[in-house]
């Protein structure tokens, strides 16, 4: 019996993959469910399925951001000599190849050892095309992200953003050092928009005691910790590390 393959299935291996060579990885970023920074070089993959023209249609969407863009389906069973010279597939290369987008295909010969095979590398364009502010816009978010706590392709699942990941790290320093100004976060390491960020308060985590000082809601270091632990994980030693500094060089 064939089994029913979800996108968020390919992500991991494609990361592996990924990371092998180099890339640095962030899924679901900016509608994106995959990006890869190396260098100077950006590629985006979407995740479907099957392969199908919705699929097309965000690919060539994404094309307005970089022309390394890929298309990642799975097979189940391996991709054979025999499945590359059928019809169908000879079709999806060609289109693929046509609309100047790369193929990945994720193939399962066991369920617990899938394999990346990269089809078809894009065709690099020579037209312009790209929209600068968008491009800026994602490579921002992929540089401001700490690691990849997301699943590319995954549904109903709250995504970690640049911003949600610094409203942690704002929580949690609150949580360890008390009530605190913009001013002095920012000295432990949060970033520009601390002072935006606790004002705005979007998560309902953060508590105005007096013009220019916070303090943390009681639950909510158990809440990011429940919900978010390997983030608060990774920014509770990054806090302990600046106390650990702080002392010494006093």
């Amino acid at each position: 019996m064939a089994i029913e393959r979800r996108e968020s299935d390919l992500s991991d291996p494609i990361r592996d993959y990924l990371v092998a060579q180099g890339w640095t990885v962030r899924c679901e970023v900016n509608d994106c469910d995959m990006t890869a920074v190396r260098g100077e070089e950006l590629i985006v993959i979407e995740l479907k399925r099957n392969f199908s023209v919705d699929l097309l249609v965000q690919a060539i969407e994404r094309q307005r951001l970089t022309d390394s863009v890929y298309v990642a389906i799975p097979v189940e069973g391996a991709l054979s000599r025999r499945d590359r010279y059928s019809k169908r597939w000879r079709g999806i290369e060609t289109l693929v190849g046509r609309l100047e987008l790369g193929l990945i295909v994720v193939a399962f010969p066991r369920p617990d050892a899938p394999v990346v095979e990269i089809v078809r590398h894009p065709i690099t364009e020579t037209k312009p095309r790209k929209k600068p502010k968008q491009r800026r816009a994602l490579l921002r978010e992929i540089a401001e992200r700490s690691d990849d706590y997301n699943t590319g392709g995954a549904v109903n699942r709250p995504i970690m953003t640049a911003y949600r990941e610094q409203a942690i790290f704002i929580a949690l320093c609150l949580d360890q050092f008390g009530q605190s100004t913009p001013a002095k976060l920012r000295a432990l390491g949060t970033c520009k928009k601390t002072q935006s960020i606790l004002h705005r308060n979007v998560y309902g985590w953060f508590e105005r005691l007096d013009r220019g000082l916070y303090s943390l809601r009681p639950g909510v270091r158990e809440h990011i910790a429940t919900t978010w632990q390997k983030v608060a994980q990774y920014h509770s030693t990054l806090i302990e590390s600046t106390c650990v500094y702080s002392i010494e060089s006093e």
